[in-house]
């Protein structure tokens, strides 16, 4: 006797994405990270340089 969960799918095997496609993202989101961190970080608008004030610093990033 089978047990079947309502909304359940049938297990079909991992589905992963391809090396490439994994480093791919990652390098896109490391680039996007640090391009939002420094272009904050060198802006002179005083409501984008509050807003990251906090995170700025806990990355090490000197902004006073």
């Amino acid at each position: 006797m089978q047990t079947h969960v309502i909304g359940s799918r049938p297990a079909t095997g991992s589905q992963t994405l391809p090396r490439s496609d994994t480093l791919a993202a990652a390098v896109f989101a490391a680039l996007l990270g640090a391009f939002v961190i420094w272009a904050v970080g060198f802006s002179h608008i005083d409501i984008a340089h509050n807003a990251a004030h906090d995170t700025r610093h806990s990355t090490g990033f000197p902004c006073h």
